[in-house]
């Protein structure tokens, strides 16, 4: 069976992309990465949404991130920065998508995939330098010219508005409200961050019963 490496970071996004690579045929290897982040609870859903989904999943240790980025760079990682409600270059995490890919490159090599699947959708464009298509095409050709393989990055949901995607996940039956997007580490989804209000839009204008649990 042909092989697919997956970035399954625990939200609805990146577990839409797993399930699509499985329908089209992959086995598939999912890596999600600790890479010091507040909102570890994201990898638990990474755990959950895997088995739900029957695929494979590998925890990866990348904490030494949150030193190298260290204070005043992402409110992702920095819990005395404060947390936006909406869209601000504090909410960027500085080559993100590049690290992890890379490091799923050399995975994907070594157990034979040829390909890697991630999962930024439409909306992410505009703000995220590392989730446009100008990016997926620079890091393939860097992945070739770097391993002599054939291993094609692919972004199938790039072309999708979240609400869209959150459709797509319906179809395929993957159990969104197991999924986490909050920046912070709550015992519910805040409801209030970035992340949170993007996923709260995007299950009301896919018209898809949000059985989130967010904080009052």
């Amino acid at each position: 069976m042909k092989k697919a490496v997956c970035l399954l970071s625990g939200g609805p996004d990146s577990a839409t992309v797993a399930a699509i690579a499985k329908k089209e045929g992959y086995e598939v290897h999912c890596l999600s990465f600790d890479y010091g982040q507040i909102a570890s609870k994201e990898l638990d859903s990474a755990r959950k949404v895997s088995r739900l989904i029957g695929v494979k999943n590998k925890g990866i240790d990348i904490t030494f991130l949150k030193d190298i980025y260290g204070p005043g760079v992402t409110a992702l990682t920095d819990k005395k920065m404060k947390m936006p409600g909406k869209f601000e270059p504090s909410v960027i995490v500085p080559f993100r998508n590049g690290i992890l890919l890379s490091i799923a490159t050399g995975y994907a090599a070594s157990i034979g995939a040829e390909a890697i699947f991630y999962g930024p959708q439409l909306g992410d464009a505009p703000f995220y330098p590392d989730c446009r298509d100008e990016f997926v095409k620079a890091m393939s050709n860097a992945i070739k010219l770097g391993t002599d393989l054939n291993i094609a990055v692919r972004n199938p949901i790039g072309k999708k508005s979240k609400a869209e995607v959150f459709k797509l996940a319906a179809r395929l039956g993957v159990p969104l409200e197991q999924t986490w997007s909050c920046y912070l580490n709550g015992k519910y989804q805040c409801g209030k961050c970035e992340s949170c209000r993007n996923r709260i839009n995007a299950f009301k204008k896919a018209d898809i019963d949000d059985r989130t649990r967010y904080q009052k």
